[in-house]
């Protein structure tokens, strides 16, 4: 039978072996999120916000057909550089593995790599979730059944705001993904801190995440939770600014045909140029929020398991 090649860097290999808390980080956002050099300078500022908060950063990642859990400062370099790097997500990660090449970690695919390396954290941007016009597309994020079925914390600013968010929540909580919104009554709406939408459970601690963690895992429940961490107030893009650029993305994605994996890019990239880049600003914000809430996650979860 094959094993999966896999790499950990040296210090997550040496904080593996002292079971000292770790948070996977996810790779799309160096390639596919942003341009060199900011994608590498953004990748190491996360990195340095999850150590300054007591844990290690795993960065996930396949290069050259070997799954790496951590990458050393020289492979972050140079995956920051490249323009050839796969998306990948649970349908791709096995063929890019067997194929020898080189790609980016998704959220569903970072959640897989996480499992196999006994990262019980992850901490990202947002996840995917339902897009609008989903019940005609049927276009849905392979983010929210990962959810269901992969044991990881996720920790991240609530879904992307060009999704249909309602219906992310629904089919969240038909999957039975507890949705643990972080000290707010509300679902954060990623680049804004506060939504319509009620929160599904609110969490006040890191401890009681953590515990609530472990405790799925004592009763047998398969999946993971969401840790939804508004972005904070300082940072944050309003709603009402929000929506009608939103709007015109998606009309001009579907006057172009776009579909797929290349809808929330091409989104994405839209908003940054009708925001003259506040929206990457705001997106830099979160995550680093999100890495800080995660590491601390990760070291309540290494304390209550010892």
């Amino acid at each position: 039978m094959l094993d999966v090649p896999m790499q950990m860097s040296a210090e997550v290999a040496a904080a593996h072996a002292q079971n000292a808390p770790i948070v996977a980080l996810e790779s799309t956002i160096i390639t596919h999120g942003m341009p060199y050099p900011q994608n590498l300078e953004t990748a190491r500022a996360v990195e340095g916000v999850v150590r300054n908060a007591g844990a290690v950063p795993a960065t996930m990642a396949v290069l050259d057909g070997t799954l790496h859990v951590g990458l050393e400062d020289t492979d972050l370099d140079a995956l920051a550089q490249r323009s050839d790097a796969r998306k990948l997500s649970r349908a791709d990660l096995a063929h890019c593995l067997a194929t020898g090449e080189t790609g980016a970690t998704t959220v569903a695919a970072t959640m897989i790599c996480a499992r196999l390396a006994g990262i019980a954290v992850f901490a990202t941007g947002g996840i995917g979730g339902v897009h609008k016009g989903a019940e005609t597309s049927f276009d849905v994020s392979a983010d929210l059944t990962e959810l269901a079925r992969t044991p990881v914390t996720v920790v991240a600013a609530g879904a992307k705001a060009i999704l249909d968010v309602p219906k992310t929540l629904e089919v969240l909580e038909t999957q039975g993904v507890p949705v643990l919104c972080y000290r707010t009554d509300t679902f954060p709406a990623f680049w804004s801190a506060t939504s319509p939408l009620p929160a599904p459970l609110r969490a006040e601690t890191p401890a009681e995440i953590a515990k609530a963690h472990l405790m799925r895992a004592a009763l047998g429940l398969p999946g993971g939770q969401l840790v939804a961490n508004p972005i904070p107030t300082e940072a944050e893009i309003p709603a009402a600014t929000l929506a009608p650029l939103i709007a015109t993305a998606q009309a001009e994605a579907d006057a172009a045909g776009i579909s797929a994996k290349a809808v929330t890019p091409f989104l994405l990239r839209r908003l940054f140029e009708l925001t003259n880049g506040a929206s990457l600003e705001a997106n830099i914000a979160l995550v680093m929020n999100n890495a800080r809430l995660a590491a601390e996650i990760a070291g309540e979860i290494a304390t209550q398991r010892r």
